[in-house]
C-alpha cells in the first residue's frame, strides 16, 4: 500500500499532528477532531502528488474549542523541502505584519516528503473577480501590489540554495521552453510550434541582455496571479503558493500579475476598461509602495514578462489534455499585436 494513503486517514493523521503540531501550541491541550479534505489527491502504487486540507479543532487550556486549518503539501519525486525553507525564511523576515498575513510553516516530514503550514484563510482575488465585487477586486490588487512591493525589498540571504534553481530565468521556467515547442509541434504537426518558438527566442534573449548587464536579483513570487493573493478579514491580505520563489527580476511579478489580473476579468467580467484599470491601479501602488521610477528599462521588462505569460497561457491551452486552440490563437494574436504596436502591459 501507498504510504501517503495513511494521510487521507483521520487517526494517522491525529497522531501525526499530535506530535508535531500540538507542542508549538502551548495554549492548546489536545486535538479534539481532524476533519481531511483532499485537494489533490494523484495516488498511484509508489508515488504521489497530493495536497490535503485538514479542519483541526484544538482544545484550549480554558476548556473553549479553536478550529485551524492546517495544509498538507507532498509529492513522492519532488520534496517539497524547499517550499517549506522558503516559508520558513519568509517567516522570519519580518515580511509578515502591517496587513500581511502569511501561513504559519508547521514541520516538514521527511517520510512523506510533504511540509505542513497553517493555512491563510480567506477569499482569493479571483473569487472577488467572478463576483463582480468591483470595489473589492480593486482594494485587493491594490494590496497585492505593496505585499509584492515589500517582498522585492527583502535581502537575499547569503545561501540562496534554499530557491528553486529551475525559475531564476525564462530558459528555465518548468517545463522549459523546449519541451514546450517540441510538444506542441508533435501534437499539431507543426502548427503553433513556429510562432512559440520565436516568440520563446525574443523572450529569452531580452531577458538574458538585461542579466548581461545587471548582477542585481530581488525575491520574486514567480507565480504571481489573482488566486494567490487572499483577503483575510477587512484590511489584511495573505499571499501563498512559494513553489517558485526565486531570486530573479522583480518586473517578472509585475508583468504576470498584470497580464494574469486582465485575463481573468476579460474571462469572467468581459470589461477590458475595467481590466486596464486594475492593471494601472495596479502598477501605480507598486511604484508608490517600492519607491521606484517607470524608466524605459523597467518599462520593457514588464512588457516582456507581460508577454511572456500570455504565451505560458497560451502553451497551457495547447497542452491539456482537452486542448482549447481557439483561447491559444487569441492569445497569440494578442502578443503579436502588441509586438506590431509597441504596446504596454498597462494599456
Amino acid at each position: 500500500m501507498n504510504k501517503i494513503l495513511a494521510l487521507f486517514q483521520e487517526e494517522e493523521v491525529r497522531a501525526l499532528l499530535e506530535h508535531e503540531v500540538l507542542p508549538l501550541y502551548p495554549e492548546f491541550t489536545k486535538i479534539v477532531s481532524v476533519a481531511v479534505k483532499p485537494y489533490k489527491r494523484l495516488v498511484w502504487e509508489t508515488t504521489y502528488h497530493v495536497v490535503i486540507s485538514y479542519r483541526v479543532v484544538f482544545l484550549k487550556t480554558d476548556g473553549s474549542e479553536e478550529k485551524i486549518q492546517i495544509i498538507c503539501s507532498a509529492h513522492s519525486e519532488e520534496p517539497r523541502i524547499q517550499a517549506y525553507q522558503v516559508l520558513r525564511f519568509l517567516w522570519d523576515s519580518g515580511l509578515s505584519g502591517n496587513g500581511v498575513i502569511l501561513p504559519q510553516p508547521l514541520f516538514y516530514s521527511e517520510y512523506y516528503q510533504g511540509f505542513f503550514y497553517r493555512a491563510v484563510e480567506g477569499n482569493n482575488l479571483l473569487h472577488y473577480i467572478k463576483e463582480n465585487n468591483r470595489e473589492a477586486v480593486a482594494l485587493n490588487t491594490e494590496r497585492a501590489a505593496q505585499i509584492l512591493a515589500r517582498l522585492h525589498a527583502l535581502p537575499l540571504p547569503d545561501d540562496t540554495s534554499i530557491f528553486s534553481d529551475n525559475n531564476r530565468s525564462l530558459v528555465s521556467v518548468v517545463p522549459g521552453s523546449e519541451v514546450v515547442i517540441r510538444e506542441i509541434r508533435a501534437r499539431f504537426n507543426g502548427e503553433y510550434a513556429d510562432d512559440l518558438a520565436s516568440f520563446y527566442q525574443r523572450f529569452i534573449t531580452q531577458e538574458d541582455n538585461y542579466f548581461s548587464t545587471s548582477n542585481e536579483r530581488w525575491l520574486i513570487h514567480g507565480d504571481a496571479h489573482p488566486e494567490n493573493f487572499i483577503a483575510v478579514g477587512d484590511n489584511r491580505i495573505g499571499m501563498i503558493d512559494f513553489t517558485d520563489f526565486c531570486p530573479a527580476d522583480f518586473a517578472r511579478d509585475l508583468g504576470a500579475f498584470m497580464q494574469q489580473i486582465e485575463y481573468k476579468i476579460g474571462n469572467y467580467l468581459q470589461d477590458q476598461d475595467f481590466a486596464r484599470e486594475m492593471k494601472r491601479l495596479f502598477l501605480e501602488a507598486y511604484l508608490k509602495e517600492s519607491g521606484r521610477d517607470l524608466d524605459e528599462s523597467l518599462q520593457s521588462r514588464i512588457d516582456l514578462y507581460y508577454n511572456f505569460t500570455t504565451i505560458r497561457t497560451a502553451g497551457f491551452y495547447l497542452m491539456k489534455f482537452n486542448c482549447d486552440t481557439a483561447k491559444a490563437e487569441v492569445l497569440i494574436k494578442k502578443v503579436k499585436e502588441n509586438f506590431h504596436n509597441n504596446f504596454h502591459a498597462q494599456n
